[in-house]
């Protein structure tokens, strides 16, 4: 192979999925060894380069081993096939090469005072006399500390990148590895690599099992079919099932690792023994989601059984009288019967589409709790559907994880079955996104004494987590449920209430496009069409004729990811719309930008900080490879953990869950046929506050109206209230 030796002069590409680098190397001509005349790039004096390689920065050298190709976009090009790092040979180098951003505590201006001071032993320095940082006037001790290890480190993921980039591994997790495991990152990977996909957040089954593939792991090994059976019921949780059944786990899991079924159950076994899974009448769970969902159960029941001291009907009624007087509401008969029961029932359900009065029977709720000497707490899963509900009630709610006090040193809530909350009632808002495992840790925290009050919209799309809770409890047949249905006069004068509910009954909406409304559809035939008209939307006639701002009130839901006018091409063509100049940051294929509206995609408890979670960012520091942005309070991340963000002009229906929003634009487009349901276009536009705007064709508006086929979900909290609880016969549906 040929060789090129030379210094980086800079990155035009690199992917953090493959480690694939386009670059521009400036070549030391009598180090390089080709019998290629390099006279063709004489004139610019740089080479491109092209290959799967780890992180490069500017003024890196290199020793680059290759061969030659031939591009008829780019012409011709130097292949990279291996390659190792070397030090930067020149005073220039080494100041580019400290100052590109590679080493966390070193900008340019950093880098110049240091090597203007050690010249040309700058690197030899840092290496074996950082002590000696301390000489370089300006640089001061904390600095020169922080420089020194952002060295080591450096050159420590330098060597998990390279040896993650021998197996195909993506290189965007080499910093997160070497987070977790240290200097031992290689030695542990390579002991056991499937423990990759339960350490290390983004890390998946299928990537560790190619590390073990290479390091020759048999593909019948204990090991790796145990990972594999983990793999599937862990993937299924993802799903939104709380088990899978038995025989299914043994199919998929054989398939996914290509081995025979019979390979399967001996692994259940083995895993059942150490605890890891609960293996019960044929359904295999994961263990927390077993106990979660017995738990769940449990304390449903006890809430329902326990003997509560009876209030006088007459007195109810009073008290409802007396509640609606002071906020000048008149309650109607659904509303009063389920505040009645609120009082009488340890846990009540109060469900309803929208303009059914559900914030109404709240406060109803509230002030009857009040006068009956009732403390009360009001909680929501989200931070956006605390806060909406403290402004609506004008009393404070908190998030389930703040009411419940989570502990991010023990990852465990301070409030349980040994420390329960102060209180006498709860009522939880938009119950529908509470997965299994937060409501057994709600329920675990509720005294027996207390009542609990369940709000949400059942038709809403299920939670993101594993079970399907609201649901299960309501066709249970043991919890009382208040179901609103009678739409208040003022909410009918709403094009997107009425359509809301035409499209639950499987009705088409009504698209009268009236100026003074706030419902559109705008037909557009072809997906590219759409694309051109949402940022139209965004960027200009929205903010002109309503005068929204187009980043803070104006929120895109879409049904997909992928495609012209899914997730991810709506996000780089509305920022490049909305927020095209500042300071940025360039990670992969991804482009941040000061200014930019992100998306938290998972739950940080560190950051605590969770999946969904809308900010903005407010600084990037290139220097202490940082960015911070503004949820509810300022949160800094590393450049490592940036895969947590993405941009959020554009949002998943699912990941709307829990929110409002002053306007909501929503492409509709057959390309989107798998995505296009009836709960789900439902909750779309549920999500408007004011205004929603559809972008597509009627025939796929159509399709997901009619489409009422809802996937289920393994779980067993029904059957276990049912066959555990006493049934309430006809009082189920109070409404």
């Amino acid at each position: 192979m040929d060789i090129l030796v030379g210094a980086i002069d800079r990155v035009t590409f690199q992917s953090l999925e493959t480690g694939y680098t386009v670059a521009k190397l400036r070549p030391e001509l009598r180090l390089c060894q080709t019998g290629e005349s390099l006279a063709h790039f004489a004139r610019e004096g740089l080479i491109p380069v092209v290959g799967n390689v780890a992180a490069l920065a500017a003024g890196e050298r290199m020793e680059l081993h290759g061969y030659w190709t031939t591009s008829g976009q780019y012409g011709k090009q130097f292949r990279i096939v291996e390659y190792k790092t070397l030090q930067p040979s020149t005073i220039e180098g080494i100041c580019r090469y400290l100052g590109s951003g590679l080493i966390k505590g070193i900008g340019p201006a950093k880098a110049k005072l240091i090597v203007d001071h050690f010249g040309a032993s700058t690197l030899d320095v840092i290496d074996a006399e950082p002590e000696r940082l301390a000489e370089v006037k300006g640089i001061a001790r904390k600095t020169a500390d922080l420089i020194v290890k952002g060295w080591r480190d450096q050159k420590h993921i330098q060597e998990v990148m390279q040896f993650l980039l021998s197996h195909h591994v993506s290189v965007a997790y080499a910093v997160k590895i070497f987070k977790t495991y240290g200097e031992d990152a290689i030695r542990k990977v390579t002991e056991n690599p499937y423990r990759l996909a339960t350490d290390i957040w983004g890390v998946g089954f299928k990537t560790a099992d190619r590390i073990a593939m290479n390091l020759g792991v048999a593909t019948d090994a204990p090991a790796r079919i145990a990972a594999g059976v983990r793999h599937v019921l862990t993937q299924k949780s993802d799903e939104g099932h709380v088990y899978v059944p038995a025989d299914m786990l043994s199919d998929q899991s054989a398939e996914a690792l290509g081995v025979s079924p019979e390979t399967i159950p001996p692994a259940i076994l083995s895993l059942a023994q150490s605890g890891e899974l609960i293996s019960e009448n044929e359904r295999v769970y994961l263990t927390p989601l077993y106990y979660a969902e017995q738990g769940a159960a449990r304390h449903l029941l006890r809430l329902l059984e326990y003997p509560r001291k009876p209030f006088p009907s007459l007195q109810i009624d009073a008290m409802i009288d007396t509640a609606g007087k002071g906020r000048g509401i008149a309650f109607n008969g659904q509303q009063r019967e389920a505040i009645h029961r609120a009082m009488t029932s340890g846990v009540l359900v109060l469900t309803g589409g929208p303009g059914t009065g559900k914030t109404t029977c709240v406060l109803g709720m509230l002030g009857v709790f009040k006068q009956a000497g009732l403390r009360t707490l009001l909680t929501a899963p989200t931070g956006r559907a605390a806060k909406r509900m403290s402004e609506v009630t004008g009393v404070e709610a908190k998030t389930m994880h703040r009411l419940l006090e989570f502990n991010p040193g023990t990852l465990q809530f301070n409030r349980g079955a040994e420390s329960q909350l102060d209180t006498d009632a709860v009522i939880l808002d938009e119950t529908s996104m509470v997965d299994t495992a937060m409501m057994n840790a709600l329920l675990r925290a509720m005294p027996s004494t207390a009542r609990l009050v369940l709000v949400g919209d059942s038709d809403q799309l299920p939670s993101v987590g594993a079970g399907n809770v609201l649901n299960d409890i309501m066709v249970s047949g043991v919890v009382p449920v208040a179901h609103l249905t009678e739409i208040f006069r003022q909410a009918q004068e709403s094009d997107i209430v009425v359509n809301a509910h035409r499209i639950n009954r499987g009705e088409p909406p009504v698209l009268k496009n009236r100026r003074d409304g706030d419902f559109f559809f705008l037909d557009t035939a072809e997906p590219a069409e759409g694309l051109a008209t949402i940022r139209d939307l965004c960027a200009r006639r929205l903010p002109l004729r309503y005068g929204y701002d187009p980043v803070r009130d104006i929120q895109v839901l879409t049904p997909m990811y992928r495609g012209e006018v899914g997730v991810d091409q709506l996000n780089r063509e509305l920022q490049q719309a909305l927020n095209p100049e500042g300071a940025s940051l360039q990670r992969g294929e991804r482009l941040l930008r000061v200014g930019d509206k992100v998306l938290q995609t998972r739950n940080n408890y560190d950051k605590m900080v969770f999946n969904g979670d809308i900010g903005r960012i407010l600084h990037i520091d290139a220097e202490a490879q940082q960015v911070k942005v503004a949820f509810a309070e300022p949160v800094v991340y590393d450049y490592g953990d940036l895969d947590e963000l993405t941009l959020a002009y554009a949002i998943s229906v699912h990941k709307s869950q829990g929110s409002e929003y002053p306007a909501v634009v929503l492409p509709l487009f057959t390309a989107h046929y798998m995505m296009l349901q009836r709960n789900l276009l439902y909750t779309a536009i549920t999500r408007a506050k004011s205004l929603v705007i559809i972008v597509g064709n009627k025939k796929a508006l159509a399709i997901a109206v009619g489409n009422h086929v809802v996937v289920d979900r393994y779980t067993g909290l029904r059957e276990t209230l049912a066959t555990r609880g006493n049934p309430i016969g006809k009082t189920l549906d109070i409404g």
